[in-house]
């Protein structure tokens, strides 16, 4: 079966992973409301984006900045919002995530795979807006080298539910799921969901991802270059 189209997760796949993603955001917030309070608040910050994260095993429903905002302004009982984007109007992108980095082999994994004339795509679970993802997407070459990018917090839900993954291949106008492979480190909202969705499904081994019982993987890789020849051999098939 001839394949179409490669569709990769953002975070821990093309990016490097960041367990406590935006931790430096957090803490910028923290301090601007309460100096003082800054190691606690920004502590519960990042619980509150935690339980936003959680939703991928309940109900699935996708979340927007401003919904994140309002949770945790309701936990702290101060405008979180309001902080933030004080602090977004005076700092740069990179100064608040400095940790933010693409895996160095991802742009020529790329090249790679569009040579072969493959679509690609990125599918990323997000709250975070749009803007804040292509900001690190073209600053370092990886914007034009994906054809559709597409992020949960414009979308009515996120991994593993189907809509999302059908989304992806609507937007690389690829009718057959079949044709089509995902990447990703997150057993449950990656590979069961991906293979739910009739995709192929190409799990990136990351320790510090939990496992999941259901997660049957056409393939497990530790690197992206490892794609390069599985991805090679399926569009021979």
């Amino acid at each position: 079966m001839t394949l179409e189209a490669v569709v990769f997760d953002w975070g821990g796949t093309l990016s490097e992973f960041v367990e406590a993603e935006l931790v430096d955001a957090w803490r910028l917030v923290a301090r601007h409301i309460a100096p003082d309070r800054e190691d606690e608040l920004t502590a519960l910050l990042v619980d509150v984006e935690a339980e936003f994260w959680a939703t991928t095993v309940t109900h699935q429903r996708s979340a927007t900045l401003a919904d994140l905002l309002a949770a945790a302004t309701a936990r702290v009982g101060i405008d979180a919002a309001e902080a933030l984007l004080e602090e977004a109007a005076v700092r740069h992108l990179d100064a608040w995530t400095p940790h933010v980095r693409h895996d160095p082999d991802a742009a020529p994994v790329l090249r790679d795979l569009r040579q072969w004339g493959l679509h690609i795509g990125l599918l990323s679970n997000t709250h975070w807006p749009r803007r804040f993802h292509e900001h690190f997407l073209e600053r370092d070459g990886l914007a034009d080298l994906i054809d559709v990018r597409l992020y949960t917090c414009e979308m009515p839900y996120q991994k593993p539910h189907a809509s999302a993954f059908g989304a992806a291949l609507d937007a690389l106008d690829v009718a057959d799921p079949g044709r089509a492979v995902f990447v990703g480190d997150r057993p449950w909202d990656d590979i069961v969901g991906a293979r739910g969705a009739g995709l192929r499904a190409v799990l990136r081994r990351n320790p510090l991802v939990p496992g999941h019982a259901d997660a049957e993987p056409d393939a497990v890789i530790d690197r992206l270059p490892d794609l390069v020849p599985l991805v090679d051999a399926w569009r021979r098939d």
